[in-house]
């Protein structure tokens, strides 16, 4: 057996900043003495939930058998090599849904469906942003919100921002700034927090002559201003830091922001992998939008939405197919650099909880039900194709408790879940 060499003490300090920010690894374990197990508890879970407003042709997506000797079908044929590291649900929705597009805003809430009516949205809090408000201050960003999102939501039910730009994103996560930035980032938090503190004074003091509800809901607002205090405090330590170092190959793939839906698709999951592959973030929403822009697609001559509302018509959905086996090909290409990375002796897909599905089950008609799902890696006891009833669908929300619970936080219940999915 053979031991990787150990990083003590003095060799820690000798280095100085270079090792801030790293990863755990393996020469920061004492050998023996149960290293393994402390390597163990010390790997930390991450979380991607992609989403694709436009679904997936589920008849090219779902086999038709369930358990793990199905029969792949064309859309699963791509990621057949990681057929243990994948569970494809068929059968399963949030229910009453018929938003159409407009259930993408509760695709990782789960808010019951009244809440989610047209112009009136009274969310609650996505999944990743749970998970963030749980560990988020381990890391440098709390969470990362890409592409142009509107699945993620605070506790407050306020729309998280999303930025579908690769390269700005590459060098928020991994430029540092020239001393005079960082100066400036540095009196800008300090700016936030004089702000903070004069806005809270002024509440206690208005709060004095409020009646008992009104104090409630001031109670909430100042809630909010202790979390973001709390937030400028770890933005102005990790501002100090040096960010990780990537390699220069991974950085010259960001010198430009990508045209093609299929390139620009790729740079995002490429800065996924080194957010997650440096401990940048541990908790990622993606949205994958490619509604109305060109292809520039061999044989391709529509655009994606245009394909995907085809009613049934042979062209449209040859199309629509050639489209989305192409995007299924970069996400088992992505799958194979997160199961190809190592984490503290583990593929870091074992590590991360990767969710791929779409609010529409049916593109065409803006059907809400029977949605395409597939849950990847996180350690999970894969179990190949999960099959309910495609009629009486079973909760999302239930997945979403167990995926909670893998890692490792204390939840039964989240969104309108009716329990914890036991299938995994």
């Amino acid at each position: 057996m053979t031991t990787s060499p150990v990083l003590n003490r003095r060799s820690f300090l000798r280095a100085g900043a270079v090792c801030i920010g790293l990863p755990l690894l393996d020469a920061m374990l004492t050998p023996g003495f149960g290293a393994e197990k402390k390597a163990a508890a010390m790997r930390a879970k991450r979380m991607l939930l992609i989403g694709r407003p436009l679904g997936l042709h589920t008849p090219y997506l779902f086999p038709e058998k369930s358990g793990q000797d199905y029969e792949s079908t064309r859309y699963l044929k791509p990621l057949d090599e990681f057929r243990r590291d994948f569970t494809v649900f068929s059968g399963m929705s949030h229910l009453g849904y018929n938003n159409g597009h407009g259930a993408s805003r509760a695709l990782y809430t789960g808010v019951s469906p009244e809440r989610i009516r047209g112009g009136d949205i009274r969310n609650t809090i996505s999944l990743e942003q749970e998970v963030a408000s749980r560990i988020g201050s381990e890391t440098r960003y709390a969470s990362l919100v890409l592409g142009n999102n509107d699945q993620s939501w605070n506790r407050r039910g306020v729309q998280v921002p999303g930025d579908g730009n690769p390269k700005q994103i590459f060098k928020r996560l991994f430029i540092d700034g020239t001393p005079a930035e960082v100066a400036q980032e540095i009196q800008k938090i300090e700016t936030g927090k004089s702000i903070l503190d004069g806005v809270r004074a002024q509440a206690k003091a208005l709060a004095l002559n409020l009646g008992p509800s009104d104090r409630d809901r001031l109670d909430l607002m100042l809630t909010a201003i202790r979390e973001a205090e709390q937030r400028l405090q770890q933005d102005e330590a990790w501002v100090r830091k040096p960010k990780p170092k990537v390699a220069e190959s991974d950085a010259k793939q960001f010198a430009e922001d990508a045209k093609r839906l299929l390139d620009r698709s790729q740079q995002l999951y490429d800065l996924v992998h080194l957010a997650l592959q440096t401990d940048t973030t541990r908790a990622i929403s993606l949205a994958i939008w490619s509604h109305t822009e060109p292809l520039e697609m061999p044989g391709i001559t529509l655009t994606h939405h245009d394909a995907s509302h085809h009613g049934q018509d042979p062209e449209k959905l040859r199309q629509l197919a050639t489209v989305e086996e192409a995007e299924m090909k970069l996400f088992a290409s992505f799958l194979a650099k997160m199961k190809a990375s190592n984490d503290g002796g583990r593929p870091l897909l074992d590590q991360t909880i990767i969710v791929h599905c779409s609010n529409l089950g049916n593109a065409s008609s803006h059907d809400n039900s029977n949605l395409p799902v597939l849950l990847a890696g996180g350690g999970f006891k894969h179990a190949g194709h999960v099959a309910f009833d495609r009629k009486n669908n079973a909760p999302m929300s239930n997945l979403f408790v167990r995926i909670l619970q893998q890692m490792g936080l204390d939840f039964d219940r989240f969104g309108s879940s009716t329990g914890v999915l036991a299938d995994v």
